[in-house]
Parts: structure tokens; sequence; C-alpha cells
């Protein structure tokens, strides 16, 4: 049975497509997650919500809550390595920064690179690499500050068009920027990126905002015009209606990544990129999906 994760226990005044903003009234997010890992374990959640080899936390602060996503990158299998174990391990230490309150809400990277050095000096071995994904609204500014590094990534929409999102980093096709952990004598082999590098951006939101964070295994696989489609079927901002829009996101990402017919995203950077490429692209995938509501405790 397919598995969908909410959080918050918030009471939501707010309606799609945007309300005007008033001094002094804290936001807060609405977080509904659902996803699949490739190896067809569908809604299978691990300890410390991974889908496969995907991770996620979604935490809550007096002053913000906190989404993010890592996609482990895969390849270390190949060398006796579980992938998922790097991308959880980044996750649940970003996640526990944050309910310890040691992070700032405009400094998503901060967040990122102190979970990334805490991994570095952990004293069990840890090796792996992963993509990661932080964004954060700062509730009293009604301000969101995200930080991205890699090829997962965010998107957010109003008035079924999408204002903002992330920039995605990739040294050549198919290989994203990524934080590493490579064995003794192999960090010059290994590629790894430093948390600094990551695309940084913040901006106002509105109520009723939408925000989409996820893995790029639903961007690989789904276009913008069919995930704006999934969610203009988000009337309301109770919880069953973000939860079921998410799953039918996640569901139709998962259909397309396994059709051999389909010209998906994916498909075409490769074709982009001079190689002869068809179908959608198996992999895990992470869905966050998110609305900006009136905060009341």
């Amino acid at each position: 049975m397919l598995s969908v994760l909410s959080y918050g226990r918030i009471v939501a005044r707010a309606v799609l497509g945007g309300l005007s903003q008033t001094d002094g009234r804290d936001y807060s997010l609405i977080t509904a997650s659902c996803g699949f890992g490739k190896d067809f374990r569908k809604g299978i959640l691990k300890k410390g919500m991974c889908y496969g080899d995907d991770a996620c936390f979604i935490a809550r602060h007096k002053s913000a809550d906190v989404l993010g996503v890592a996609d482990g990158v895969g390849g270390w299998r190949d060398y006796g390595v579980d992938p998922s174990q790097f991308s959880a391990t980044l996750m649940r230490t970003c996640e526990r920064l944050v309910k310890e309150g040691r992070f700032t809400p405009s400094s998503p990277v901060g967040i990122l690179t102190s979970g990334y050095y805490e991994l570095l000096q952990n004293k069990v071995p840890l090796l792996g690499s992963s993509t990661a994904c932080i964004v954060i609204l700062d509730r009293r500014s009604h301000r969101i500050h995200t930080c991205n590094l890699g090829d997962s990534g965010f998107l957010v929409v109003r008035g079924g068009e999408v204002v903002h999102r992330s920039d995605e980093q990739q040294h050549y096709f198919n290989t994203p920027f990524q934080l590493s952990i490579a064995p003794p004598g192999a960090e010059g082999v290994v590629l790894s990126d430093s948390p600094e590098v990551s695309d940084s951006s913040s901006f106002d939101v509105q109520l009723g905002d939408i925000i989409l964070t996820a893995t790029d295994g639903l961007f690989d696989n789904m276009p913008d015009y069919m995930i704006l489609q999934e969610l203009k079927k988000l009337k309301n901002t109770n919880y069953d209606s973000i939860q079921q829009t998410a799953r039918s996101i996640a569901e139709q990402a998962h259909e397309l990544a396994y059709d051999p017919n389909y010209m998906s995203p994916f498909a075409q950077f490769a074709c982009d990129n001079g190689l002869n490429v068809r179908g959608g692209k198996p992999d895990d995938i992470t869905v966050l999906l998110s609305i900006v509501a009136e905060y009341t405790d």
C-alpha cells in the first residue's frame, strides 16, 4: 500500500491562489510526503524518511519550517557501499540541527554545511555521495530561503504558474554536483563538491503558494506542464487534499519512468547531449508538497 506522510499540527486559513500579506501574521507550511524506490517497493519507507536511495526530512522550529531532500549516488553500490546510508544520515543530521535550533532561518546552506561536516567528523565510518536541497520558510518575515546542490530541487507555484525554481547544477551530463566522503587515499579521485557552492536563493511568498521539493526522479520524468496539471487538482489546504495530490504526482512520475516510448525530460536532455535515448528514467522518487498557510499554534 502506498505510504504518504503528512506533517504539521497547525490550523490553516488560506485560499489557493494567494492572499495579500498582512504584517504580524506568522506563516507556516503544511507538507505531505510521498515517494517510491526504483526497486518497485511502492511506498516502502525506510527508517529516516527514505525512498530507495533518496532521503528527506520535514522539521519545525519556533522560527521556521524546514524541508530537505537528498539523493544518494547509486554508483557506490558497485563498490559494496549502500548509497542510501549517506543521504539518510545527512538528512537526519540536518533535521536534528533544526530541531535543536542550531541554524539561522536565512541560511539553509549553513544547515547543509554543518550537517556535512558532522558526517566528515563522524567516528563511525561512512562512505558515499548525494545531492541535497534545503528549503526554509522564515515564518515571521514570510520569506523562503533555499540552497540546492546538484539536480534535486524545488518549484514555487502561484496562480497556476511557476514563479520560482531551483537551478540544476551538473558537472556534465548526468553527473550532478554532490557532497561526498571518499575512502582514505581516494579523496582526489572521488567527485566531491563543497556545500558552499550550492545555488542559493531568497524570495517572499504569499498565503496559498505551493512549494514542491523533490529529487531528480520527479523532474527527470515529469515536465513542468504535467506537474502543473496535477497541482490544479489541489483545491484546498486540508491534509487529505495535499496528500492525495502528492501521491498523484509521485505515481505519475513512477509510471512514466518505466515507459520506453515516452520522451521524458531526461531523454530530451540526453538527446541534447548527443545521445540517442528515449523513454523514462527509472529512479527513486521523493516528493514533498507544501502549501504556505497562516500559522496558528
